[in-house]
């Protein structure tokens, strides 16, 4: 009897000690959400050292039915999809869903909530809570559960879990309001899927702001119906002589569309009274001599002009400002105003103020670069501080507000270092501890954080002609200015950040991100 109970007992003993050790095997490490890289920094991270884990069986719930929560929640299903494998269907709840749910809700009750873009992420081992007041600081928020996910979560093929975030509480908000970059489609021009792209680049990072240059010297990229030989004329070139090309409206407001599911707001730049030749081949009558000029392809600038005097002038620029006016819903025109040195100052002046008042009788803001701070600048107009300071002065002294992006900190097509291919160097090399060793609050004397509505990274494209080049002065310059938009000044430390930047390597390989592997970061990729 004694021998048949043991036989009997042990299968059980052994099956228990399987279990135990199996359970011993795959205890997990505590986990530390404070040391999660995520770029910009977030304002406050408080770790409690769990795990909470995306399953096949996981849903997205949002807090309400409207389609633009709804919306939301199945951008963050579709990044999440093809890497995962998982359904992660998206459902509309009034109740408190389940273990293993991630939950994004509309909610006011805390400071970060109170920013239009801030948010808050409760995660715990059985539930991943995103709360913001808006649309927009859910959108934000949705950016940094990405990035908490291992890196292979932003790959287009399903890869192997597990799909693990740290838990604790995230209480994030922006320093400045605006946070942007500029792409330069006129000197080379970049089709839509382009744009799209670079749009992405900027929302993984929180930015809010794209500012497109349509206009310049070497092109005109942007249909004008009342105008047509803009872009039958004056599209068809680029720097070096290529084909050129341009955006026709519809493709425009498919790219204002897609901005703003981003939560990204079109800035769009006509370039005058200077960089108008291509307006000027196109259109005889507005040069002062009535004759069309040449078309341009180099990279030369400062001897183009509208002629000032004549009237037609100011019906093509009401025209102009009107038809795009009517596309983008943004607050903003920008009416560009650099190196227009084939204009008198007695000439600029006024031209820069009549301009403003056909930006304002179209419903925008004018934005310009800083040299029309020496015109009269109209309330809520907004000088782009590029390369004078005094004239950051000049317009802080009127009381308008400064768009900081100084070329020698800023400007993300300026080579990194000698050996780099791409790019120019007028403004000097920008390695990526230049580009983000600054702060926009005491850059200039007298203009201080008051002074100030935020940054942003200009891209100019003279030698830059294809997507994988845009990427290569993009990254890893973009996340640094984007920190520098996000994140308080004393938060921001270059050693503490360089080692975030490294794990980024990884999702610059995972998003098929051709990036500059700079000797001043220890990167980490996919492979390694």
């Amino acid at each position: 009897m004694y021998h048949k109970k043991q036989k009997q007992i042990l299968p059980l003993l052994l099956l228990a000690i399987a279990v135990l050790f199996q359970v011993s095997c795959t205890k997990q490490e505590p986990s530390d959400l404070s040391s999660e890289s995520i770029i910009p920094k977030p304002v406050s991270v408080v770790s409690t050292g769990a795990y909470f884990s995306l399953k096949p069986n996981t849903v997205i719930y949002v807090t309400g039915e409207s389609p633009e929560l709804l919306g939301i929640g199945h951008y963050l299903a579709e990044k999440l999809r093809p890497s995962t494998g998982y359904s992660l269907n998206v459902k509309s709840t009034a109740d408190n869903p389940g273990k293993g749910s991630i939950i994004l809700s509309l909610e006011g009750t805390s400071a970060a909530a109170a920013n239009s873009e801030g948010y808050e992420l409760h995660i715990t081992a059985k539930q991943l809570r995103l709360t913001a007041a808006t649309h927009a600081g859910l959108f934000r928020g949705v950016q940094t559960i990405r990035q908490l996910l291992p890196a292979r979560i932003e790959m287009t093929e399903r890869q192997q879990g597990p799909w693990k975030i740290a838990t604790g509480t995230i209480s994030d908000y922006p320093e400045y309001s605006h946070r942007g970059a500029m792409l330069d489609v006129a000197r080379h021009f970049f089709g839509i899927d382009d744009v799209r792209r670079f749009i992405d680049f900027l929302a993984y990072y929180k930015m809010n702001s794209l500012h497109l240059h349509l206009s310049d010297d070497q092109g005109w990229r942007i249909e004008i119906k009342s105008w047509p030989n803009l872009t039958l004329h004056g599209s068809t070139t680029e720097v070096g002589g290529g084909s050129g090309g341009f955006f026709t409206q519809e493709q425009y407001r498919a790219i204002v569309e897609y901005a703003g599911e981003n939560y990204i707001t079109v800035i769009p730049e006509i370039d005058m009274p200077g960089h108008t030749n291509a307006a000027l081949a196109s259109y005889p009558e507005l040069n002062c001599d009535g004759k069309a000029t040449e078309l341009y392809t180099g990279i030369e600038v400062g001897f183009s002009s509208f002629c000032i005097h004549k009237e037609i002038t100011y019906k093509f620029i009401d025209d102009v400002i009107r038809e795009i006016s009517e596309m983008t819903p943004g607050p903003y025109f920008h009416i560009g105003g650099d190196e227009s040195h084939a204009t008198k100052l007695s000439d600029y002046i006024p031209f820069v103020e009549r301009v403003q008042e056909i930006a304002t009788s179209h419903g925008k803001q004018c934005i310009g670069w800083d040299e029309i701070a020496n015109a009269k600048l109209k309330p809520g107009s907004i000088a782009q501080n590029w390369a004078n300071p005094k004239n950051a002065g000049k317009a802080v002294a009127q009381g308008a507000k400064i768009l900081m992006s100084p070329a020698n900190k800023a400007y993300i097509d300026m080579k990194y270092d000698k050996t780099t291919k791409y790019g120019l160097q007028w403004a000097g090399f920008v390695e990526v501890d230049v580009s983000y060793n600054w702060d926009p609050a005491t850059l200039v004397p007298g203009v201080g954080r008051e002074d100030i509505v935020g940054v942003e990274a200009p891209l100019w494209t003279e030698n830059i002609t294809n997507i994988k080049e845009i990427e290569y002065m993009v990254f890893p310059r973009l996340a640094g200015i984007a920190e520098i938009g996000w994140t308080p000044a004393e938060s921001r430390k270059w050693e503490e950040y360089r080692t975030r930047l490294g794990r980024h390597g990884e999702r610059f390989d995972a998003m098929d991100i051709n990036y500059y592997k700079s000797p001043l970061v220890d990167w980490t990729g996919l492979d390694e």
